[in-house]
């Protein structure tokens, strides 16, 4: 297989998102942070979930058992990376897509592609993860191999091809593949926050590609851009736009943020990673990045990617299938609105 050089500028893949109080010196505990037998005190993880950076940092009165847990995550993530990557020979993502069905898949795989079918059908389409044959197509295009057609590619695409459930998941149509770039970050961020929080972390910031709260100065759920509680954080889904940013508060809750140029299949950092699946082509809209806030990192992941896809008033038609969901959108000349379920 040929493989292409993928670009990416200097501040890294898709979002730009930073927790504000989540210095390497330290971080402000909240107040009220001080648990039954001890002073909470501030304990960071660092390592690699799917190919990316990851970080997290927790409340606990115990070193031993911060470390413990630490522990238990770094096996959670490796379990589901057995799943979910593209790139482990033996995940199930690549014997389902070599294979064109796979015999007794995961909970954590159906699970997923339920998700993924209710955010197909909200988005119009415009969120589809059997998009890989197009995203293989640009790359060997890119490295100079042409090899099939844009047009045999994408009839090798639509979710409406992929029949899943418990006992079996397949392709209705040959040589169809799938990825979930566009989501498995948000969902393994879910899942180790879920791990955490039934070992009684109640005060903690996950960070696997997208970011996840628990917790936070007042422990009341803030959403609202003008909030005073939860983890100060600050939004800048294009990084090159420093002056399109906004700070927020955020606490049991969900952020997630795509940029268009976030990574580029030409040298000239022109031809967007994000593929429109409705078209085949590269994304070339009107929005250049977007931050999605949601319940959950899986499902702000997935917004994140389609709100690149479609514009900005089907974006929040979007937004209003699914509750406490909200959009702040860079657009390509330079101004900046937010969109609310």
């Amino acid at each position: 297989m040929t493989h292409a050089t993928i670009n990416q500028p200097p501040m890294n893949r898709r979002r730009f998102l930073r927790i504000c109080a989540a210095g390497v010196a330290g971080l402000a505990l909240p107040a009220g942070a001080a648990m039954a037998g001890g002073q909470a005190q501030l304990y960071r993880w660092r390592g690699i979930a799917l190919g990316a950076g990851a970080e997290i940092d927790i409340l606990h009165e115990s070193a031993s058992e911060a470390k413990r847990l630490f522990s238990k995550v770094e096996a959670e993530i490796r379990r589901l990376e057995t799943i979910f990557s593209l790139y482990q020979p033996d995940s199930e993502l690549v014997r389902l897509n070599a294979n064109g069905r796979l015999s007794a898949p995961s909970l954590e795989m159906v699970d997923l592609l339920g998700l993924c079918d209710r955010l197909h059908a909200a988005t119009e389409g415009a969120f589809d993860p059997t998009i890989q044959p197009l995203w293989t197509y640009y790359a060997r295009q890119a490295s100079g191999d042409i090899g099939e057609d844009l047009a045999a590619a994408r009839s090798r695409t639509g979710f409406r091809h992929v029949v899943y459930g418990p006992g079996e998941i397949r392709f209705a149509q040959k040589g169809m593949s799938m990825s979930f770039n566009g989501i498995a970050q948000g969902y393994i961020t879910d899942r180790v926050t879920a791990l955490l929080a039934a070992k009684g972390c109640t005060n903690m910031v996950v960070d696997l590609g997208e970011i996840v709260t628990r917790g936070g100065p007042d422990e009341e759920p803030a959403l609202d851009a003008g909030a005073h509680r939860g983890w100060p954080v600050t939004l800048q889904p294009v990084a090159e736009s420093a002056e399109a940013t906004t700070r927020i508060r955020l606490t049991n809750a969900a952020v997630a943020s795509s940029a268009r140029l976030g990574t580029t299949f030409d040298q000239a950092g022109r031809r967007s990673h994000i593929i429109d699946p409705r078209t085949g082509l590269p994304v070339a809209g009107a929005v250049d990045g977007a931050s999605v806030i949601a319940p959950a990192a899986a499902l702000a992941d997935g917004l994140s990617t389609a709100a690149l896809v479609l514009e900005e008033n089907r974006l929040g038609r979007a937004l209003t299938d699914f509750t406490a969901t909200s959009a702040f959108v860079v657009r390509r000349d330079g101004s900046t609105g937010w969109l609310r379920a």
